[in-house]
């Protein structure tokens, strides 16, 4: 199995000399990029399944990017769509189905919907290493669902708030989970097709963040060192083809988030 970036850095924790032990491990500086696995190991298995999050453990991803949503019973799932439609042999809003129609669904080779408890049990408790994990709150289409609170809910009863970053397109959202929880840090998302005020971050010096994660198209090395002069780190996404990942890590990007970690690794370490 391939060694994390940040396993070396981990070791020398536990001296209690280099780094608290409170410290959020996204924050601590790596000598090359973190691979992040989009969805999970998503070209390789059902993405947002406990499948495709376990085989970016064992790609030698540092972490994976997953979507949370709420369903109609309460319970934080993850799922990507607004609806079960593509990922699943199922139909409906996820909003509008309860924890149990989801359970009963494939969502790909015989795999169910997972929850965010069942991810933040298996990325604590499957190995002895810590393992990043980037939670993009979801609910964009239902914006007034107190997700946010449930999702800070859930992380503060796995204990796990160390591995844990936040994630959303909606600056609002962004801004909830710092009122929420202020220990975790937080990431800003954006994408060239969304207007100016969104792809620009205009609000950006209202929403307390630590993170900007672009789209692919922006990075640029100056774009790159413009936003680390303004004290933010940048995970990008989603990157998959060899020559990107060589070309967004000569950048300097914080984190690289795509669809398979050993293509990542291998193309990182390489270098």
């Amino acid at each position: 199995m391939f060694e994390p970036v940040y396993a070396t850095v981990r070791r020398k924790r536990f001296t209690g000399r280099l780094i608290h032990q409170t410290m959020n491990l996204w924050l601590q500086d790596y000598p090359h990029p973190l691979v992040i696995g989009h969805r999970g190991a998503s070209a390789h298995a059902p993405e947002n399944t406990l499948a495709a999050f376990s085989l970016a453990m064992a790609q030698g991803a540092d972490g994976i990017e997953l979507d949370v949503k709420r369903c109609a019973s309460g319970e934080a799932v993850i799922m990507h769509d607004v609806t079960v439609d593509r990922t699943t042999n199922g139909q409906g809003k996820v909003h509008e189905l309860t924890f149990e129609q989801l359970r009963r669904l494939d969502a790909g080779g015989g795999e169910r919907v997972p929850t965010l408890d069942e991810v933040l049990e298996l990325t604590a408790g499957a190995q002895e290493r810590p393992f990043l994990v980037n939670i993009e709150v979801t609910n964009y289409a239902t914006p007034s669902d107190y997700l946010e609170a449930l999702v800070t809910e859930v992380v503060r009863r796995h204990a796990c708030a160390e591995c844990i970053l936040f994630s959303s397109f909606n600056p609002r959202s962004v801004r909830t989970l710092w009122k929420i929880m202020p220990d975790v840090p937080r990431g800003i998302l954006y994408a060239p097709d969304m207007p100016m005020p969104l792809r620009r971050v205009w609000l950006g010096p209202f929403v307390p963040h630590e993170f900007r994660h672009p789209q692919l198209a922006f990075i640029t090395p100056d774009y790159v060192s413009k936003l680390r002069a303004r004290g933010k780190r940048v995970n990008v996404w989603t990157v998959n083809a060899p020559a990107d990942i060589a070309r967004v890590a000569q950048a300097g990007v914080a984190g690289i988030i795509g669809d398979s970690p050993q293509t990542m690794r291998s193309t990182v370490v390489s270098r």
